[in-house]
């Protein structure tokens, strides 16, 4: 996929928070650090909780099942930088906020 693709407005996901939207069939979780907004693949490595629904703090996120911690802003898991989702490009685009998927890449 090569376009961007509006998921939400700005204001709809408070600072701190994070979501997850469905991208041209792949579910990706966004969140929103005092950096700006960042996205990830979803989907845990682990069991396959969702990372848009686990605790945020600064740019890391923390499983909600098993506290896998990854950073949103590349995707690499806190704990073993040799395992990581795939991060996604984020823009706004006047009050949107747009991703853009990057290329599904192979496990581990």
């Amino acid at each position: 996929m090569e376009d961007f693709v509006t998921v939400a407005r700005s204001g709809e996901l408070p600072e701190g928070t994070g979501s997850t939207f469905t991208v041209d069939g792949r579910l990706v979780a966004v969140f929103h650090t005092a950096e700006g907004y960042r996205a990830i693949d979803d989907l845990c490595p682990h069991m396959g909780a969702s990372l848009g629904a686990g605790h945020l703090e600064g740019t890391t996120v923390s499983c909600p099942w098993h506290a896998w911690r990854f950073d949103v802003c590349n995707g690499q898991w806190v704990d073993n930088p040799k395992m990581k989702v795939s991060s996604h490009e984020v823009r706004v685009a006047g009050d949107e906020i747009q991703i853009r998927l990057s290329p599904e890449e192979a496990d581990g």
